[in-house]
């Protein structure tokens, strides 16, 4: 069995450097080095991340020697699903390499079993809890900010290309949900609860990649069809539905705050209004052909949908790791790398900055 040794050996005869030029470039003098090799003295935390970053690998493959399921699909996947999970792939090396430096995942699954019965009921028996959670925690509304706090599920917003919403990674140290960029707001935001009740539910214990949650071929799926049920009740509890609904009925004014309120697109509403009985066939024909910004209109917050607009269209780096990677920065358990990587700035300069804020130079 190889160790952690062997891997740095093998490293070294491939840079090409000499051990001495090695040592210097890791921030080690050639005792340390030597005696690690040798097994006299362990490496440390912030040499490992010193030689990943020096070598192009990971502190995972450093200390397991092993490629994770995620590496492999990225590798063996063709067109826009390899860009997409190659995106994830670099998210969850990150993660898992965080985990082994110390700053695990605060992943909070939930308690309760999802229980029996049909997958639409378990759907609608997990958003129940997962709402109580998300008020017990004075939140409101469910955005990618609150999933991170409440769930501590690391939520990413890149460029996945021509259809594709969105996937869902779940491994021992990580829990991810990385959305595509949408011109459609409402519709990326019932993206992330899709995902997130597939992570909640514990379905695919490795990578689930959605191409288009709407499709009818996709939603026959029985884990597809709870996380459907899981998103449309979490989005659109039935009890604010029918208070909102109360015992005169919707308007269409009435109609579109609601959808403008809980952010959701009118047609997605409208549906979950119908299942409720809560309006008829004909008023869910009628409200469906409205547009959320026809909606967004008709209650006076237009400038407010194009700022959501805007926001949907941003890439956003996960939220949870962006902050564990500085704290890694900060405690020397890592290099500035990481978190430069995160941010999308050269670690040179975002190094400079840091040490022009502090007055002080930067010791690592």
């Amino acid at each position: 069995m190889s160790h952690v040794r062997d891997r740095v050996l093998g490293l070294i005869e491939a840079s090409g450097l000499t051990r001495h030029a090695f040592a210097t470039r890791i921030g080690l003098d050639d005792s340390k080095l030597s005696k690690s090799l040798s097994g006299a003295r362990r490496f440390s935390s912030l040499d490992l991340a010193r030689i990943a970053d020096l070598c192009q690998v990971t502190v995972d493959w450093l200390i397991t020697g092993e490629q994770p399921p995620l590496a492999m699909a990225a590798r063996t996947t063709s067109g826009d699903a390899r860009a997409a999970l190659e995106i994830a792939k670099r998210y969850s090396t990150l993660r898992t390499d965080m985990a082994l430096l110390g700053y695990p995942q605060p992943w909070r699954p939930m308690t309760a079993s999802i229980g029996t019965g049909r997958y639409a009921e378990q759907g609608r028996r997990l958003a129940a809890e997962a709402l109580a959670r998300v008020r017990e925690a004075g939140h409101s509304i469910s955005n990618m900010a609150s999933t991170e706090e409440v769930f501590g599920v690391d939520v990413a917003v890149v460029e996945l290309g021509a259809g594709f919403d969105g996937l869902a990674v779940s491994a021992d140290d990580v829990k991810l949900i990385v959305l595509a960029t949408s011109h459609i707001p409402a519709r990326q935001r019932f993206t992330l609860a899709h995902e997130l009740g597939h992570l909640l539910a514990g379905d695919d214990q490795g990578i689930h990649l959605d191409r288009d949650i709407f499709d009818d071929a996709q939603a026959r799926d029985p884990s597809e069809k709870r996380a459907n049920a899981f998103a449309s009740a979490f989005l659109m509890p039935e009890g604010v539905l029918r208070e909102a609904v109360g015992s005169t009925g919707l308007t269409d004014q009435t109609f579109a705050r609601l959808a403008s309120d809980l952010m959701v697109t009118p047609s997605t509403l409208a549906y979950r209004l119908l299942h409720l009985r809560l309006i008829d066939a004909g008023t869910c024909d009628r409200y469906k052909t409205i547009t959320g910004a026809k909606a967004a209109s008709m209650v006076g917050r237009g400038e407010e949908f194009a700022q959501q607009v805007a926001e949907a269209n941003t890439p956003r780096a996960p939220g949870l790791l962006v902050r564990d990677t500085y704290a890694a920065y900060e405690s020397g358990a890592a290099t500035l790398r990481p978190y430069a990587s995160l941010l999308g700035v050269d670690v040179d300069e975002l190094r400079r900055t840091i040490e022009s804020e502090r007055g002080t130079p930067d010791a690592s």
